[in-house]
């Protein structure tokens, strides 16, 4: 009876087999996800409303010329400002660079977790995510600040990615945020704004 329920070798193959497929099935959906958005890729103005975070039409006749030019002015400005942050992730999808974004945005949700529960099992969850190596959506940090962030989740707390997020923060600040000022899609939702007012 127990010989039934001891593992062989074979067993402990098999599960490690149908591990590595889960993981390759995750690393497929992203990689579907990716190549959706390469056959769909523009930067026009129209992307950004389709992800709008409610209805496009309602939401633009809420959008005022001066909130969408005062994107421009820093990009804290722009990332305090949901319209903003939702033409920013846009702009990021045209270029695959949009997990930056979500880690960001994810940072800045679990700074708000109360229950130390909760803290641990979503520090974790965000570190797989986005700052292990290979992680399905992995972010471009130096290898001391993803090595320092892997030893803040021996012990998370509420700053175990700050200097991670800070990274990330830089790198868009100095990098896709003056191309998003540039791009098409920015200058279109300002025109269509203005528009609105005459």
């Amino acid at each position: 009876m127990w010989s039934s329920l001891t593992c062989s070798p074979s067993d402990h193959r098999v599960g490690k087999d149908l591990q590595a497929m889960r993981t390759g099935q995750r690393r497929n959906k992203g990689m579907r996800t990716r190549l959706g958005c390469l056959s769909h890729k523009s930067d026009s103005c129209s992307d950004f409303t389709a992800i709008l975070p409610d209805k496009p039409n309602r939401a633009l006749k809420r959008l005022s010329t001066e909130e969408a030019t005062r994107w421009a002015d820093s990009f804290d400005v722009l990332l305090s400002h949901k319209y903003g942050v939702a033409a920013f992730r846009a702009f990021l999808k045209t270029e695959f660079s949009e997990e930056n974004l979500e880690f960001w945005l994810a940072c800045e949700e679990f700074k708000k977790t109360r229950s130390t529960a909760k803290l641990v099992s979503k520090a974790h969850r965000i570190f797989e995510e986005f700052v292990d190596v290979q992680a399905p959506r992995e972010v471009n940090i130096d290898f001391q600040t993803r090595e320092a962030t892997r030893k803040n989740m021996q012990e998370p707390s509420l700053t175990c990615f700050d200097q991670a997020q800070g990274k990330v923060h830089s790198l868009m600040e100095k990098d896709s945020y003056p191309r998003f000022l540039r791009s098409k899609m920015y200058s279109d939702l300002l025109s269509q704004s203005q528009r609105r007012l005459s």
